[in-house]
């Protein structure tokens, strides 16, 4: 079930993955008009579960999200199909005003804020294959998938800042564990040292190919045809936000401190530079796992509520100095 797009909405969602339904739900609970906008295209859908969430580990994400859009639905939200094209500010003269959020297929609705849940793009290295085992036995976080890749033949393939990092984590997880450099120099110094000492192999050269039986990984390929054989496969990603549609209010995405990517910054509570504009989940947060993107979407939420119910008690003020009579001590 899909509804039908309505003409304006107190806050419009940009996403509906776990931040973008989780703030819609709490919009939705405090009686706002509420529309997700969902494109169908969640980071996690090739993963079979999602794990180190509470009562819901190992629950596919599928099943997760359409809860989450019953739930939504329950409190009079609205969960509607499509993919935001651009976005521009309704100027009302000051700056202020709300939004006209256009749809790629032409569609538009008017908002008075956004929270912006888009999430990010995960940017691979460029090895045949590699992203059709993605989420599978291709992974990158521990948390996510170290327990599904326990006591296995790991290789973890250099790729960005975090490589090394990486390859201590999942060291917790298996004994067997080989760090590739590829195209990257082979560590050096305290980087190497660590990996010495906690027993992680190094193999230089690049890796050209994915080896693959039944469905499987079998091993990596080497651009000297050495195949090592390994089960998991480590990467690093590039993520980067989803957000060109906010080009037309100002909204960017910047460099992320890690170096791991670009995000749109924001404070503790989801809110942006740009005025009625929240994020909240992996947009902002790279590292945010379901969980933590949840709380994120829950936070902002709340907080553009409070923005709102601040804005009409302003009006509300005015409106009511406006009634007194003339030269009444009560207007100021």
């Amino acid at each position: 079930m899909t509804e039908q797009l309505e003409n304006s909405y107190d806050v419009v969602v940009v996403g509906g993955g776990a931040a973008g339904l989780n703030g819609a739900l709490m919009l939705g609970r405090v009686r706002r008009s509420v529309v997700v906008i969902d494109a169908g295209a969640p980071r996690n859908a090739p993963a079979a579960g999602v794990h180190g969430l509470l009562a819901h580990d190992g629950t596919p994400p599928a099943e997760l999200l359409e809860r989450g859009r019953q739930e939504v639905r329950r409190y009079g939200g609205h969960v509607v199909r499509g993919e935001v094209g651009a976005v521009a500010r309704d100027d009302d003269g000051d700056g202020g005003g709300g939004f006209t959020v256009t749809l790629t297929d032409g569609r538009t609705v008017s908002a008075r804020r956004l929270l912006v849940t888009t999430g990010l793009v995960d940017e691979l290295p460029d090895v045949p294959g590699l992203r059709d085992r993605w989420g599978r036995d291709v992974m990158h976080c521990p948390y996510c998938h170290g327990w599904e890749a326990r006591d296995r033949a790991i290789g973890v393939l250099a790729g960005g800042p975090m490589s090394v990092h990486q390859a201590l984590l999942f060291r917790q997880l298996s004994a067997d564990v080989t760090f590739f450099s590829h195209t990257a120099a082979p560590p050096a110094g305290e980087a190497a040292e660590q990996l010495a000492a906690r027993g992680i192999r190094v193999v230089e050269g690049e890796v050209t190919a994915l080896e693959i039986a039944g469905d499987r990984l079998t091993g990596v390929r080497l651009s000297d045809g050495t195949v090592v054989g390994r089960q998991v496969l480590v990467v690093s990603s590039r993520m980067v936000a989803r957000t060109g549609f906010l080009e037309g209010i100002g909204l960017r995405p910047a460099q992320h401190p890690s170096g791991a990517g670009e995000h749109i910054p924001s404070d503790a509570t989801g809110r942006t530079d740009v005025p009625g504009v929240w994020v909240a989940g992996n947009v902002t947060d790279l590292s945010a796992q379901v969980g933590a993107s949840a709380a994120a979407g829950a936070l902002a939420g709340a907080h553009i509520n409070a923005d709102l119910i601040a804005e009409e008690t302003r009006q509300a003020v005015a409106a009511h100095r406006d009634s007194l009579p003339a030269g009444s001590a009560a207007r100021v």
